[in-house]
């Protein structure tokens, strides 16, 4: 298991303009990027300041690139089940669309399904992604076949795990690839992913929590999707989901916790305080009617946030771009200030913060030593005109979206060109993914 390994070679883009990120609104015009032989970033900048002489292939690609964008809560085998239960309540569009369906699946359907939905990533400029779900070695062999950078967390449910010697070897199997191939594989990382306190009891949670901290490991959870699953958690324990993680221990080690709609300020202090990550999954979110997070809230309370697209089967598109653009609309409009999430911060949560989230600190922005994962936008579009100095920046939130996404680059490696993978059949994939849902309907 393994991706193409990085070809030596130094690379130098030249683009009309580049978006570096972290976190600011600043664009660079006349701009290159210089790749190192490794995969890595070894320069930024104007070209007139970088110099005209660079010892490795000089490629003029035009356009606008800016960091790769990260995905920080997928489940994306579920593009076999892309729009089941549609106007389904959460519980009802779980136990009577998704998990029939589910039981149903083979490691290879697992494989088909991870494979289209990293190419559907990638073609829209994701090219990382936190992946919740069982067969995660399998979900590491795919997303690395497409060229995709990848954590799969093993995904850890009662359903599956009804007994606690189920639970205890079901936690043991998330170990044991973690201890194989966490870091091992180009690309590739494991973490641990229980499926929420409402699904496991404390106990659990707490031997996840240990197999985990042991590790270095990151735990990644379902928090507070729906207000009826945060009153079932208190009604059960007399307290919140957020305090049982607390207790468990869970949150003495690393922890994004996925949507986090209802927390409230006591439970969004007790995750600042521990220095969580939340997955916000807006679009998610509306269309199962489960609410609204409070970003501006979060962040102030000092968690660390990224932008997730949850399943295929709950959003129904793995294209970050509507949660980039979801998340300030989202934010001005609960809070009633158009201040409470500018477009730079929301820029870095799908970026940079998202790669935080997961621990990683050298992806998501285009700095010397920071992963060479950069995508392309044509500017010659309608979505970027007039594009005026101080308004360029704005057009990449607001207007842009995945089918202006040109050409990617993972690691150096160039996966996208012109639209198009270079590293699998796409035709190949869609066919396999339509035949096999069909089978499991």
């Amino acid at each position: 298991m393994t991706t193409k390994p990085p070809s030596g070679e130094r690379t130098r883009l030249l683009a009309d303009a580049v978006v570096p990120a972290g976190g600011t609104a600043e664009i660079i015009y006349r701009a290159a990027i210089d790749i190192g032989g490794d995969g890595r970033i070894e320069a930024v900048g104007a070209v007139d300041d970088l110099g005209d002489t660079f010892d490795g292939t000089v490629r003029a690609v035009g356009g606008l690139l800016m960091p790769g964008l990260v995905n920080s809560h997928a489940h994306t085998p579920m593009i076999l089940m892309r729009s089941a239960g549609d106007g389904l309540s959460l519980q009802r569009w779980l136990t009577e669309a998704v998990w029939p369906r589910e039981a149903k699946l083979s490691p290879d359907d697992v494989w088909w399904g991870q494979t289209l939905g990293s190419i559907e990533m990638l073609r829209a400029g994701v090219t990382t992604t936190l992946e919740n779900y069982f067969h995660e070695e399998t979900i590491l062999d795919a997303a690395l076949t497409t060229g995709q950078r990848v954590m799969a967390a093993g995904g850890i449910l009662s359903a599956v795990a009804p007994e606690n010697a189920d639970f205890s070897r079901r936690v043991g199997e998330v170990a044991d690839v973690f201890d194989r191939l966490h870091q091992r594989v180009d690309r590739g990382y494991v973490a641990f992913s229980p499926h929420s306190a409402y699904d496991h009891s404390p106990e659990r949670l707490a031997e996840v929590a240990d197999a985990a901290r042991e590790r270095g490991a990151l735990v990644a959870i379902h928090l507070e999707e729906t207000q009826a699953e945060r009153e079932l958690v208190i009604g059960q324990h007399g307290r919140s989901a957020t305090q049982i993680l607390s207790d468990s221990g869970m949150l003495d080690g690393a922890v994004i916790a996925a949507h986090g709609v209802w927390l409230d300020e006591t439970d969004m202090a007790v995750l600042g305080n521990a220095r969580a990550a939340i997955a916000h999954c807006p679009q998610s979110n509306g269309k199962l009617g489960s609410g609204i997070a409070n970003v501006p809230a979060l962040l102030s309370a000092g968690l660390t946030v990224g932008l997730g697209t949850d399943g295929p089967a709950s959003n129904d598109s793995l294209s970050l771009w509507d949660e980039l653009r979801l998340a300030p609309l989202f934010a001005r409009a609960r809070t009633a200030n158009p201040e409470a999430l500018d477009a730079a911060t929301a820029l870095d949560l799908a970026t940079r913060q998202g790669a935080r989230a997961m621990g990683l600190d050298d992806v998501g922005e285009l700095r010397p030593g920071a992963w060479a994962d950069i995508i392309r936008l044509d500017l010659d579009q309608p979505a970027f005109t007039p594009g005026l100095p101080g308004e360029l920046f704005g057009h990449v939130i607001w207007a842009a979206s995945a089918e202006h996404v040109t050409d990617v680059w993972v690691a150096g490696e160039h996966v996208v060109a012109e639209g198009e993978v270079t590293t699998v059949d796409r035709h190949v994939a869609q066919q396999e993914v339509a035949e096999r849902a069909l089978r499991l309907l």
